[in-house]
């Protein structure tokens, strides 16, 4: 997978993230769209975290001069655990 492609598949992600927040808006009278919503929402935010690690990977592999496809996408545990 290429940065391109990885910094794609992030805008896509981040498009369908503003998209749920709209419709949590529109559907908090509806508790069942609510959680869907909300269940949905967490996977876009957790891929959003395995996309920017990958790329994130990537560019210190390429700064250390290391081949940026030796990177790999870390699981949701792993990179929902990191410290901010």
């Amino acid at each position: 997978m290429s940065d391109e492609s990885i910094a794609a598949r992030i805008e896509r992600l981040v498009n369908e993230e503003k998209q749920l927040r709209v419709l949590e808006q529109t559907d908090r009278s509806d508790p069942d769209a609510l959680d869907q919503d909300a269940e949905r929402l967490r996977a876009v935010e957790v891929e959003l975290d395995q996309c920017w690690d990958l790329l994130r990977q990537r560019r210190a592999l390429r700064d250390a001069g290391a081949d940026p496809n030796e990177a790999r996408a870390r699981d949701a545990g792993t990179v929902e655990g990191y410290r901010q």
